[in-house]
């Protein structure tokens, strides 16, 4: 059976240009582009080659589950004899024709994708490749630049890469980390509204390293993945609504200081891949810094160093660190590496920890970022040098490393944590992470992936709750708790039960009772804020929904994702006022899926912008747990009764947990997603 090739937008000369090879499938390109001025098309400008590639790329494309979900489709008018086709069909394609173009046949047929007209078309043969990841890419091209902010303020970033040698790490270094000589992260910022500096991509660089890193993490192969990233690619252009390098805004607060933040990625992303979270809460008044970890758990990342000596391959000056794909597949080995990767973040996050402190008290240390000039102005301007004002939070294995990072510190001193016989972080007594971390410190967990924390070696930590809970009447419970899930995880059952046990006052009772809440003064702590968001998936709460909006509705069944991104948002400036964390309003544009609004509370003018004119500064209806459905698609999650509870017969909670992560790790990790079959083509002969 031939295979399904699609047509490439580019012409052969374009794609000589950008350094492929100048004939890249022999002497048959050059009557694969003769072949393609048969095509009766409108207009000159829509004729196209057909690409091919040698059969190894040939088997990359044929198992890269979200190419071959998908519909292909340029503008192309092909002549009668051309349809599209895409989806397998009941009954054999009503029209064929074919040609010879030297050495190889072309055939052209017919078939039914609802929702496309027959502008939409597709070549068959033999070598489909590189013309159907081509015009994949067309067709999944993201926004050309993101949506801007609705915070009154404008927003400003800085990169930062500094050497671990520079700062006062607060535990030793655990193994695999002597190849790790810098951290690396992001800051978004209010800046001053006069603020006009250059915007930068949203895309790292180099962009080219990074674009073919994304295509192999989507479940692209390696030889494809690294032609494709020499193509042409919206995505270079795509950028992000904030001002490189732009001076600080002055802190409106009453202490004269922004609140700030530290986010971890999960797996798959980097500093730049929750910009639009990061951005939008810059927007309102706080700091977001946003590490890029490199334990393996991002897409790619780049150390800068001078001694390029050790065992990740180099360019140029930059240390390579590959992603590195572990099995969802659990057994002990699993848990060990996932473990080893937890270690390197806690460490890391430890070290960005001090890197913050350092940059608020203008103490001297090198930022080997030479497109950062100063980090002067962040001088005296962080809320972070009194306990528990640093805001910790994390998507997906982000947020399982905030959870580790938070029972590691604060629960340093309990025997069973000290005992542990491979500890994941043991910050020293007077390190000032020890000092930051207190029952008070406001926690934001997006997606939260749970297999991490059920390590066997990490059990004294899984049955020790969040240092919200901490039996000290400071507490303050889940009021200072947001957990956010996407629809998928949500009905993701396992993995929600023991969920519900980590975000409660005993993770260590199979299930959650009312009277875990009770302290023995009489006073109730208040349940966690825990809702989800209907019809959205675990890439929703990330950069992705929004740059690629189709993929993640096709592949992921996500809807609107920036309705996702809006509903955390408002959930999110909600946890913070909760807390007496000074924000700026919730824009009234970002009330559109129901608000309750009270008739005194009146539009504030500021001279911020447009979108600081309107809106609210209790966005109660956010946090409603009636069940009225004040909010459109955001639903309160109680966790009364979920837990252990029964299980199949034979298998314990924790099996059940396991068997799952096999299932959902398409989520995890796109290129792990099941390909459902969509490319159906015949022969003449067949016909």
């Amino acid at each position: 059976m031939a295979r399904a090739a699609f047509l490439v937008r580019r012409t052969g000369t374009k794609l000589r240009r950008l350094g492929l090879s100048q004939d890249p499938v022999g002497s048959g390109h050059h009557q694969w582009a003769q072949a393609m001025d048969r095509w009766q098309a409108p207009e000159a400008t829509l004729r196209q080659d057909a690409l091919a590639l040698p059969p190894a790329c040939q088997r990359e494309v044929t198992t890269c589950p979200l190419i071959s979900s998908c519909p292909l489709f340029s503008s192309f008018r092909p002549s009668a004899h051309a349809y599209a086709s895409a989806r397998p069909i009941q009954s054999p394609p009503s029209r064929l024709a074919s040609y010879s173009t030297s050495d190889r046949s072309t055939e052209l047929g017919r078939t039914h994708w609802p929702g496309l007209d027959s502008s939409v078309a597709i070549v068959v043969t033999e070598a489909s490749a590189a013309s159907k990841i081509a015009a994949y890419l067309s067709r999944i091209s993201p926004v050309p630049a993101f949506p801007e902010y609705t915070g009154p303020y404008k927003v400003g970033t800085v990169d930062v890469e500094i050497p671990v040698t520079d700062l006062a790490a607060p535990s030793a270094a655990p193994e695999g980390a002597e190849d790790i000589p810098t951290v690396q992260f992001r800051v978004f910022y209010p800046a001053v509204p006069e603020s006009n500096e250059k915007r930068i991509t949203w895309l790292p660089n180099p962009q080219r390293h990074h674009v073919s890193a994304y295509t192999r993490f989507v479940g692209i192969g390696s030889m494809l993945a690294e032609l494709l990233s020499f193509l042409p690619r919206h995505l270079n252009y795509t950028s992000i609504p904030v001002h490189k390098i732009a001076k600080m805004r002055q802190a409106e607060t009453e202490n004269k200081r922004w609140p700030t933040m530290i986010f971890s990625h999960g797996l798959g992303g980097c500093r730049n891949s929750y910009s639009y979270i990061a951005g939008s809460l810059a927007s309102h008044g706080v700091v977001v810094v946003c590490p890029e970890h490199r334990d393996g758990s991002s897409v790619i990342s780049f150390i800068r160093l001078s001694n390029e000596a050790g065992r990740f391959f180099s360019t140029n000056a930059r240390r390579v660190v590959p992603y590195q794909g572990i099995s969802h597949e659990v057994n002990p080995e699993v848990y060990d590496a996932r473990e080893a990767q937890l270690r390197i973040r806690l460490w890391e996050m430890g070290l960005i920890h001090e890197a913050v402190l350092a940059m608020d008290g203008d103490r001297g240390f090198t930022n080997l970022n030479s497109s950062t000039p100063s980090l002067q102005g962040f001088a005296g301007q962080l809320d972070v040098q009194e306990p528990g004002r640093i805001i910790f939070g994390g998507h997906s294995f982000g947020a399982a490393t905030t959870v580790q990072l938070l029972k590691s510190t604060y629960y340093a001193d309990v025997p069973e944590v000290a005992a542990m016989e491979k500890p994941l972080f043991t910050p020293a007594k007077d390190s000032s992470i020890r000092k930051q971390v207190t029952e008070k410190t406001v926690t934001l967990l997006l997606d939260m992936w749970c297999m991490p924390l059920m390590a066997p070696n990490s059990m004294p930590l899984f049955n020790l709750p969040l240092p919200i809970y901490a039996d000290v009447a400071s507490a303050p419970g889940g009021s200072a708790l947001l957990a956010v899930e996407s629809e998928v995880f949500y009905k993701w059952t396992e993995q929600l039960h023991v969920k519900a046990r980590l975000l409660c006052p005993d993770p260590s009772a199979k299930v959650v009772a009312p009277q875990m809440y009770e302290r023995p003064s009489g006073i109730r702590l208040p349940e966690p804020n825990f809702f989800y968001v209907i019809n959205s998936a675990h890439l929703s709460q990330s950069d992705f929904g929004i740059l690629f909006p189709w993929l993640t509705k096709k592949i992921f069944d996500a809807e609107q994702p920036e309705r996702a991104l809006r509903l955390n948002l408002r959930a999110q400036l909600q946890l913070f006022r909760a807390n007496g964390i000074p924000i700026a309003r919730t824009y009234a544009g970002d009330l559109v899926d129901g608000a309750h609004i009270d008739k005194l509370d009146k539009p504030k003018k500021d001279e911020g912008g447009p979108s600081s004119t309107d809106g609210v500064d209790d966005d109660k209806a956010i946090f409603d747990r009636s069940g009225n459905d004040s909010v459109s698609h955001w639903k309160w999650i109680d966790i009364i009764g979920l837990g252990e509870g029964e299980t199949e017969e034979g298998k314990t909670a924790t099996e059940q947990v396991e068997e799952g992560e096999e299932r959902m790790k398409g989520e995890l990790e796109p290129s792990e997603q099941t390909a459902p079959p969509v490319i159906c083509t015949m022969s003449a002969a067949a016909a």
